[in-house]
């Protein structure tokens, strides 16, 4: 392992995510998640944590108040499904499996996110900044594959490999109504401030789109086994776009300080 990237991770983990360990992804018995009826149709669907949910709100409030209010404080949030280890001094690892961001602003370029919109009255569950219950969202997608019944149409070779790495005897015991983990699954998030430093100090101020950019190429290289950002994408692409957005990023403010 790269020891110097790892430095770089642990030290961004510990300035943003220190305080919001230890949450699970999931609400569980043991090892099982629990499962409920969800829609119309009562299909079955995987359950998030309470704690999860309160992260998220807490999180996303932060950001639909700046929105509201017109400061402009905020970007939009990082997100990460992560095992936890421990390095070798003993503090904790956050092994990343999934990286990804929400935006403040939605497709208009001035309105509120539809992502993220009404979380903050405990609402949204459908959208769920990116981990909805619907199809198109990540829980939504990943119950289609886990539990029974859902329709053929739905079910999404992304999540499959998903289910691969988090649940007990994929795929053989699936579809189930008691599906499995490998071991517990947690979550963080955190609204990204503007003007924030990503995860390489010396490039300064990081704007949300390239820090997610460089969280993925330097999770690629730490734990290629576990991040499922790689799903059919060539790494090096990857990386290349994370170092484009980097310098472009640090080029324009030296620009603009050159003034």
């Amino acid at each position: 392992m790269d020891n110097k990237k790892l430095k770089l991770w642990n030290d961004f983990c510990g300035r943003y995510f220190q305080d919001k360990l230890n949450i699970p992804l999931f609400s569980t018995n043991g090892n099982i998640v629990n499962i409920k009826e969800y829609g119309k149709n009562n299909r079955l669907i995987l359950q998030r944590s309470e704690q999860m949910e309160n992260l998220v709100i807490e999180e996303v409030s932060k950001v639909i108040q700046d929105f509201e209010a017109g400061t402009d404080i905020y970007e939009g949030l990082i997100y990460t499904m992560y095992y936890q280890m421990k390095n070798d001094d003993n503090s904790d690892l956050v092994v990343p499996l999934y990286i990804g961001k929400s935006e403040k602003f939605g497709n208009r370029g001035n309105n509120l996110s539809a992502n993220i919109k009404g979380i903050n009255n405990n609402g949204n569950k459908n959208y769920f900044c990116r981990w909805g219950d619907n199809y198109a969202y990540h829980i939504g997608n990943l119950s289609a594959v886990i539990c029974p019944n859902h329709p053929h149409n739905k079910i999404k070779r992304t999540y499959q490999n998903w289910a691969s790495l988090l649940f007990d005897n994929y795929p053989n015991a699936y579809p189930s109504n008691i599906p499995r983990l490998k071991k517990d699954v947690f979550f963080l998030i955190h609204a990204w401030q503007k003007g924030s430093i990503g995860i390489f100090p010396e490039f300064g101020n990081t704007t949300l789109t390239a820090l997610e950019y460089q969280l993925i190429s330097v999770a690629a290289t730490l734990f290629p086994k576990s991040i499922l950002n790689q799903e059919g994408v060539n790494r090096r692409r990857t990386m290349w776009l994370a170092w484009l957005s980097l310098y472009s990023v640090s080029f324009s403010e030296y620009l603009l300080r050159s003034r």
